[in-house]
């Protein structure tokens, strides 16, 4: 875990507070406005995600961080003169859910529709005499945007131990199938033989790429603002900008250089692209595990626990990839939020607030559902199932014509002309395929190929496990990479 990222999250979150939200979230009925009761609507709240991740993104947890904020400013403004520490010492004692409930700021939202000044009239009024040194010079954007990056940063770390814990697993399993020599695919046609391991391997190198995209756009994205209403500071008086370099660095962020009304959307739409191409990879592997499973390939499966685990209400017998087909529809609302991540970056002059409402479902939607997702492919690739007997009746049955690069280039090791040789051996395999008959019958009756060619040789050209190149090299290079 890189060290931008490190310790934020405990501070926050337990497990009884984990528990407590989770329960709400999942029984609790609200009531509306016309006295009659809801249940929750969106899949978040009772079928998707989990509980470390949802409390990030949660209501409490979100006004939490909000008066992290206030509370740091107070205390840059105190560190430049411009209150006394007394003051500021009170203001950080009080922001917290401890003394500024949700609820209560909820109420005061509905009565002035804002919900920032909500936060700032409930926060004063627990400060007495301090509290109108509460939020002075700042706009709601300096607490929003300053807040929201607390939360992001907070869910990079959750996602990053994903990748971390995933990347594991695959170079593990990958050491597990070293010698697994497996048919390789290309046009979902059968093309060389290769290892198991090789395909694993790619994936945990894969994650590792993803590691080090989260690490190296954090400080681009992990920044907040301290400027006033349209960038300039003016609020904040001729120390405005030690005021922002004081306060980011007491939340452990990094300020945004040129501000606005808001930090710049860019960084948004950065971050969005990283977990965009994560549920990309995630949803490659996913439909790898769905490819090999299938009935007529079944050379690897997810775990189905036959004791209990129903795969149809109808038909008995199957046992379907449903974990990896939940990822892959998962995924794909995840790169479905790019769209809008985009059109919010897109404002008028110094902001407007056609962001706003957009942001709020696809930060933590993504995060959310991304961080579930992840910990689901883990589960899955640590129980797969690989089917070594059906592995190698699969690579008998393609029969040696997959070999067909091997012989070619045997050939040309002996003197043939490189295209000579691939027209020899496509007129031979195509031959061979069309009349569902043995490769090696076809080479051995061929008067170019035995001129050059012994039996011997034809057969040693012909063994698929020895026609794996620098595959076991290139796996070694990436598990030293990976580890």
């Amino acid at each position: 875990m890189f060290a931008l990222l490190a310790g934020s999250l405990a501070q926050v979150i337990t497990p009884d507070k984990q528990a407590e939200r989770l329960t709400k979230g999942l029984i609790g009925i609200q009531a509306s406005t016309s006295g009659s009761a809801q249940m929750p609507v969106c899949p978040l709240d009772f079928r998707y995600g989990r509980p470390e991740m949802k409390t990030v993104f949660d209501e409490e947890t979100r006004l939490q961080k909000l008066l992290d904020v206030e509370a740091a400013l107070a205390q840059a403004q105190a560190k430049v003169g411009n209150i006394k520490q007394e003051h500021a010492d009170i203001i950080k004692k009080t922001a917290s859910t401890r003394y500024v409930k949700l609820d209560h700021v909820r109420e005061i939202d509905q009565k002035i529709n804002h919900e920032i000044t909500a936060i700032i009239r409930a926060l004063s009024e627990q400060c007495g005499e301090s509290g109108k040194f509460v939020h002075v010079g700042a706009t709601s954007n300096d607490i929003l945007d300053t807040g929201a990056a607390l939360q992001i940063k907070d869910a990079i770390m959750i996602i990053d131990g994903d990748l971390d814990k995933l990347k594991r697993t695959l170079a593990k399993r990958a050491k597990e199938h070293r010698d697994t020599v497996m048919l390789g695919r290309t046009h979902g046609q059968y093309a060389l033989p290769i290892t198991l391991v090789l395909k694993l391997a790619n994936y945990a190198l894969e994650v590792k790429r993803h590691q080090l995209r989260l690490k190296e756009c954090s400080p681009r994205i992990l920044v907040g603002k301290m400027s006033g209403a349209v960038g300039t500071g003016a609020g904040f008086g001729p120390k405005a900008l030690e005021i922002q370099k004081l306060a980011m660095e007491q939340l452990g962020l990094g300020a945004e250089e040129g501000p606005t009304q808001i930090v710049a959307r860019d960084r948004y739409v950065e971050m969005m692209s990283v977990l965009a191409n994560i549920a990309t990879s995630v949803e490659k592997f996913a439909t790898e595990v769905r490819n090999l499973q299938r009935g007529e390939i079944n050379e690897v499966s997810e775990f189905f626990d036959e004791t209990v685990q129903v795969g149809s209400s109808t038909m008995a017998h199957k046992k379907n990839p449903v974990t990896a087909e939940n990822v892959c529809g998962l995924t794909r609302i995840v790169r479905g939020f790019m769209t809008p991540a985009y059109e919010s970056a897109i404002l008028w002059h110094e902001r407007d607030l056609t962001n706003s409402s957009a942001e709020r479902f696809f930060v933590p939607h993504s995060f959310i559902l991304l961080d579930d997702v992840l910990a689901k492919m883990d589960k899955l690739f640590a129980t797969l199932v690989v089917n070594t007997a059906q592995i190698d009746k699969n690579l008998t049955r393609a029969g040696s014509v997959i070999m067909a690069e091997s012989v070619l280039l045997a050939l040309v090791s002996k003197g043939m002309g490189r295209q000579e040789a691939h027209e020899l051996i496509r007129k031979c395999s195509m031959d061979s395929q069309r009349a569902c008959e043995d490769f090696k019958t076809y080479l051995m009756g061929n008067k170019e190929v035995t001129s050059r060619l012994s039996e011997k040789e034809i057969d040693a050209s012909l063994d698929p496990r020895a026609y794996l190149g620098s595959a076991g090299a290139t796996v070694d290079n990436i598990l030293k990479i990976v580890s």
